[in-house]
């Protein structure tokens, strides 16, 4: 059996996105078909739509979801029909080297689903980050989902399928940001600002946004940035360090992907302190820093995949801190739009309005 629904489509590079008819198939062995109610539009999204991912066009796009499991496949006991769940791109194996050693989070062979969901005529589609949720209902690796309390709104739930955890999750989980740590973050956009929050959960004295914009420097402060610096006005570097008795942060998160933004976090971090990397860099970016500096200055130079989360550890406890009014996740949901409106809330991507607009089904 097949499902016709309606999923938002890239055909080819830099094209605006199409809503079409989908098919998608009943779950094989170790899968799940997913009912998705809401989806995060995410700066990865434009990326795949502008070929900067790979070029194996026509891709489903969304990949920042939840929603309700309909039908699982052979063998699948994790997850059943009627769950509530947040989808995640990281489907750990078990079974490679990383999980053996009891380090799952970095699982060298995720996987996804096997069968291809197609256009009607039968051509196949990659889905964004093995997900493809800018959809009705979509195919994945069970592995790919998380049940989590159904209490939670499915807006904000999803958005812990990338961007959000990826910023708490490089705080938290890569820079062991710890009580009374001083911590920049760099780049306040989605990323960023849930770096931000990650170190507020932790119990951080001092958390100082960066940007060069004063309306994200401003939501930043909102979400629990201590201090902000307008790096157009004002040296980062310096700034930062005036802002810790001149030695720098404890902890710094570059949430940019930028050889000039890495160099001000590896420089406005304390001896000994840490640098995470939690913004994803173009193939050609190169980085030159003296290697005296590195050694000199000691410490960790870390980046965060996927904010190092453990899905299964990770999402249930979000969702609980969240439903406690502890983790403020419906502040990153700045608009809900419907399917056919993704291509627009591109448009608002790159002119900074919005932390994420939502796809609702």
């Amino acid at each position: 059996m097949t499902h016709q629904v309606r999923g938002v489509v890239a055909r080819g590079k830099g094209a605006p996105v199409s809503l079409e008819t989908i098919i998608v198939p009943d779950p094989g062995p170790g899968e799940a078909l997913v009912k998705i109610e809401a989806c995060g539009v995410c700066h990865t999204d434009l990326h795949y739509r502008e070929g900067g991912i790979n070029d194996d066009f026509p891709f489903l796009l969304g990949h920042e979801a939840a929603g309700v499991v309909e039908a699982v496949g052979e063998g699948v006991t994790d997850v059943a029909p009627g769950d509530f769940v947040i989808l995640n791109w990281r489907a750990v194996c078990g079974q490679c080297r990383a999980c053996l050693r009891g380090r799952p989070w970095y699982c060298f062979n995720t996987h996804n689903a096997k069968q291809k969901m197609t256009l009607e005529d039968g051509t196949e589609l990659s889905p964004a980050l093995g997900i493809g949720a800018f959809a009705e209902k979509t195919l994945v690796a069970a592995g790919q989902c998380t049940k989590v309390d159904r209490a939670a709104s499915a807006a904000a739930a999803g958005l812990l399928g990338c961007g959000v955890m990826a910023g708490i999750g490089a705080a938290i989980n890569t820079g062991n940001v710890g009580r009374g740590d001083s911590v920049a973050v760099i780049g306040c956009g989605g990323v960023g600002d849930a770096a931000i929050v990650g170190s507020n959960l932790a119990g951080a004295a001092k958390i100082i946004a960066v940007d060069l914009d004063d309306r994200k420097l401003e939501t930043a402060r909102k979400l629990g940035a201590t201090h902000t610096v307008n790096s157009k006005e004002s040296d980062p570097v310096e700034a930062i360090r005036e802002l810790t008795g001149g030695h720098g942060a404890d902890v710094v998160i570059e949430a940019v992907g930028r050889p000039e933004t890495y160099k001000q976090a590896f420089y406005a971090r304390d001896l000994a302190g840490t640098v995470v990397l939690v913004g994803v860099p173009t193939p050609e970016m190169k980085l030159d820093l003296p290697l005296l500096d590195v050694f000199g200055r000691g410490g960790s130079l870390k980046s965060s995949w996927y904010g190092d989360c453990l899905p299964s550890r990770d999402f249930p406890m979000l969702i609980d801190l969240y439903l406690q009014g502890r983790l403020n996740l419906d502040a990153f949901v700045t608009e809900t739009i419907a399917l056919d409106e993704v291509e627009k809330a591109f448009e608002r991507m790159h002119g900074g309005d919005v932390l994420r607009s939502v796809v609702v089904l």
